[in-house]
């Protein structure tokens, strides 16, 4: 029998996390940034398949917060569909559906055309052929309109690293009795050590220590996906545009809200050159070299169409948009490819409020003062950098979200309830957003405890810890005695209660 991994990790899962440049509200914002026309998210249903799922966390998402949606997604990693599968069972989810399917036998499956086909961390990490398996199906069950979310690593960002991941799959190669996690903290240590005798390398590449800096703080489970398959390839957009061409698609946007906004990604003397480079696909692989872009989100759509400049003001006046942090925790600070960004108070301050009460769209902001004065193009790019910084996201209508409340709360309820013994998922989903939120699992179990009536939230959360003999972890310190982890949970809880509480509600998720 063949190896059914065709070379990827498979001995250790991949991490649980979500991923919100692939929900709906996210990719039309994104479009719409372009002038691209983005009705096939409109569609009803709105067909969506995930390639590569790993966990399907975001996929169950999307479909807890799109209840009218059909989703299809696959893996080939059988421990993750049943995973999957379990958790869209507990939460009572009838609109999605995981497959345990190689590409080409998703390819050869009985499934609708769909609306969106994703896929996260799938096309470097695979081989030539499993890429042209993926570009058939886009070429047989993408809609006419229809979209593709596509992430990958592109170079030049990634090529000072690139030597790294060789020397670790060939150390790794040299201890394969061991556990691939063994295998890998092996490679670390010796590329450690390797840095500390100050080889060449290291030398006439500083940003690989820095890089190895972070490798070490991943989780192995992230690392072994990430270095360690036996297939993988850094692109250059313009090579991958090319690819994708064969399936009939056409690069659209990127998926990143912040990519669109240039005063923050390019200086006045990048900006005019890019100007110049009239071929899209050669135009986004000069911006990659701009700034030393190392991993792309994009938007590629079979049969794209413009909007017109008056259809594509409209269509932005009416999205609605939520803060996702607290209020009071806005930050004026933001990290771009110029460097650090101070966000204007006087922009910024008055948007943040106006969103605080409710989620607004841009017309209803601009129906009052002070944001009239400011204008639809200053309102409109405060809210794309909030959402690039994740402190804001592109809202459903009231009924939407009426609509997914029931399912997002079942999904919820399952996922507080695991928090109990596992702290692996640290998201829950709103309705509000149509999107996962981060919420750590003390900050789960609080809001557990307060479902259930519970009037000391740190209590029963501290009940929960030590019944398995767990404590907390505290500046890299393990708090030992009851009364120091009480104290702590006590801190924690009054956050709550003051900061994270009321986003939860807000969100539509307490």
């Amino acid at each position: 029998m063949s190896d059914w991994t065709s070379g990827y990790v498979a001995e250790l899962e991949y991490s649980q996390g979500i991923y919100r440049e692939m929900t709906p509200g996210l990719l039309r914002l994104n479009l719409l940034l372009k002038q691209a026309d983005a009705s096939a998210l409109s569609g009803a249903p709105l067909r969506y398949a995930e390639l590569g799922c790993g966990h399907g966390l975001t996929a169950t998402m999307i479909a807890a917060a799109y209840p009218g949606a059909e989703i299809h997604a696959t893996d080939f990693n059988p421990a993750h569909v049943a995973g999957a599968r379990k958790l869209a069972a507990q939460a009572n989810l009838k609109n999605i559906h995981f497959h345990e399917h190689s590409f080409a036998e998703f390819l050869a499956a009985d499934l609708p055309p769909f609306d969106v086909v994703a896929l996260h961390g799938v096309y470097s990490w695979i081989s030539a052929e499993n890429r042209a398996l993926i570009r058939d199906f886009l070429y047989a069950k993408l809609k006419p309109g229809g979209l593709c979310y596509i992430s990958y690593n592109v170079l030049p960002g990634w090529a000072p690293a690139m030597p790294m991941r060789k020397l670790m799959i060939e150390l790794g190669e040299g201890n394969r009795a061991q556990p691939m996690a063994t295998r890998i903290n092996g490679a670390l240590d010796f590329l450690g050590q390797m840095q500390k005798a100050n080889a060449g390398y290291f030398k006439a590449n500083p940003v690989a220590a820095t890089r190895l800096e972070g490798m070490a703080k991943h989780s192995r489970n992230y690392l072994a996906h990430e270095y360690m398959s036996r297939d993988w390839t850094l692109f250059y957009h313009c090579d991958v545009a090319r690819e994708l061409a064969g399936a009939k698609l056409s690069f659209a946007a990127s998926a990143h809200a912040g990519d669109h906004v240039d005063i923050v990604n390019l200086t006045v003397d990048q900006q005019q050159l890019l100007a110049g480079v009239t071929d899209p696909a050669v135009r986004e692989t000069v911006r990659d070299f701009m700034v030393n872009q190392q991993f792309r989100r994009d938007i590629f759509v079979k049969g794209l169409l413009r909007l017109s400049a008056q259809e594509q003001v409209q269509a932005l006046a009416n999205t609605r948009f939520a803060l996702t942090v607290p209020r009071s925790s806005l930050a004026l600070k933001a990290g771009f490819p110029v460097g650090e960004v101070n966000l204007q108070a006087e922009v910024y301050e008055p948007v943040a409020d106006a969103l605080a009460e409710k989620p607004k769209s841009v017309a209803e902001m601009l129906a009052a003062e002070p944001l009239k004065a400011m204008g639809y193009q200053k309102i409109l790019q405060a809210l794309v950098i909030l959402t690039s910084s994740g402190q804001a996201a592109p809202a459903l209508d009231d009924k939407a979200a009426r609509e997914a409340k029931p399912h997002c709360d079942r999904l919820n309820a399952v996922l507080m309830e695991r928090a109990r013994t596992s702290p692996d998922i640290a998201y829950l989903v709103s309705p509000v957003i149509g999107s996962g939120v981060q919420v750590d699992r003390f900050s789960q179990l609080m809001l557990l405890g307060r479902k259930q009536g519970q009037k000391d939230l740190a209590a029963f959360v501290w009940s929960v810890l030590s019944a398995q003999n767990q404590r907390i972890l505290k500046d890299g310190k393990t708090l030992e005695t009851p009364e120091d982890n009480l104290a702590e949970l006590k801190t924690r809880e009054a956050d709550f209660t003051a900061k994270t509480l009321p986003l939860l509600a807000y969100l539509g998720i307490a």
